[in-house]
């Protein structure tokens, strides 16, 4: 929602491709079992979660100081400050490095496996499903953005919304630090 904002929307949608990316990895890596390796290994989850929390509050921090800029609703053709790449790949990084969707994938999916028919079918199946819903709410989210981008003209607005969302990323890393599961 906050490229959104900052971005338009059609912009938005490289950051969308890149968490849409990592929920997808994250299924996947958990169909194939890297869940029961982080069980087997509990050092590399906690190394995750650290990690993880650590970018968070990066971003926290980066979202607290931006300054407050014009926003253009027309998304006009001038040369962005970020690249597409660089929108994707920060996506990708949130989304890749929270341990807690991992686990959530590997809580969710086995729950719905018949273990007397093929495995990989159904994986697949859940998957899409899943992906199909994550990416539906992605597009709802960055509509959201742009309804809140028309209130965000004055600068005022802008730093409240920065500090919001930097304060939001910002809890979630300290959650992530003091979670023990």
């Amino acid at each position: 929602m906050s490229r959104s904002v900052e971005l338009g929307l059609r912009r938005t949608l490289f950051a969308m491709a890149g968490c849409f990316l990592a929920v997808l990895s994250l299924l996947t890596a958990s169909a194939m079992g890297l869940t029961a390796v982080l069980t087997a290994l509990p050092g590399a989850f906690t190394v995750l979660r650290i990690l993880g929390a650590g970018y968070l509050l990066w971003l926290g921090y980066k979202a607290w100081t931006t300054r407050a800029t014009k926003v253009d609703l027309a998304e006009s053709g001038e040369e962005p400050a970020l690249s597409s790449a660089r929108i994707f790949r920060t996506a990708f990084g949130v989304g890749i490095s929270n341990p807690k969707a991992l686990l959530f994938a590997a809580a969710f999916l086995p729950q719905f496996i018949d273990s007397s028919r093929p495995e990989v079918p159904q994986f697949a199946i859940m998957v899409f499903t899943f992906g199909v819903i994550e990416i539906s709410w992605f597009f709802v989210y960055a509509l959201g953005g742009r309804t809140i981008a028309r209130a965000m003209t004055r600068p005022s607005m802008q730093t409240l919304f920065n500090r919001v969302t930097g304060g939001v990323f910002a809890a979630f890393g300290i959650g992530m630090l003091l979670s023990r599961t």
